[in-house]
């Protein structure tokens, strides 16, 4: 069976709001399948299965996000089955994030970060979420990781996916 591809956005709406806004594990798990998976790939985070996923979300997820989190939809592709979400979360690091930062201690700085979340559906329910972001980008914005030494970005990703004019190629050595 199918799901209504114009209520899969607003399901993964419920969710996510339950998850960052009320942080309300009962509601979170309300919008998820009977054998939901999930996975933050650069840290393999989340887990497989009812029991583990209210697990990470219980233990390490929900309620561990600093106060000013805020969630910026860029773009939603939505098919019969899936919902692929292009979006910036931003907070300040004051706190202890376990999901996307673990074992590392606040750090106090801003991050500006682009995600793609893949979340595929089962009779209206979720049935996964694959998240993605560029870890080596975060890993700047905390200062934990030195620009100068290598070719990558910060906030600069993020500030060029909202307005395209922004310069392009800055990695690329001048010739």
């Amino acid at each position: 069976m199918t799901s209504d591809p114009k209520d899969l956005g607003t399901v993964f709406d419920a969710h996510t709001a339950a998850e960052f806004k009320t942080r309300d594990i009962d509601a979170t798990m309300a919008t998820m399948s009977e054998t939901p998976h999930l996975t933050h790939v650069p840290t393999m985070t989340g887990g497989n299965g009812r029991e583990a996923v209210r697990h990470f979300y219980e233990t390490w997820f929900i309620g561990h996000w600093p106060g000013d989190t805020a969630i910026e939809l860029v773009s939603r592709t939505v098919g019969e089955t899936r919902v692929v979400d292009e979006i910036i979360v931003s907070f300040t690091h004051d706190c202890e994030i376990p999901a996307i930062l673990p074992g590392v201690a606040p750090t106090g700085r801003k991050v500006v970060l682009p995600h793609v979340a893949i979340v595929g559906f089962k009779d209206g329910k979720i049935d996964y979420e694959h998240i993605y972001w560029d870890q080596a980008s975060l890993l700047v914005q905390i200062g934990l990781l030195d620009k100068s030494k290598f070719p990558v970005t910060g906030p600069e990703q993020a500030a060029r996916l909202l307005d395209p004019s922004l310069p392009s190629n800055t990695l690329i050595p001048k010739v």
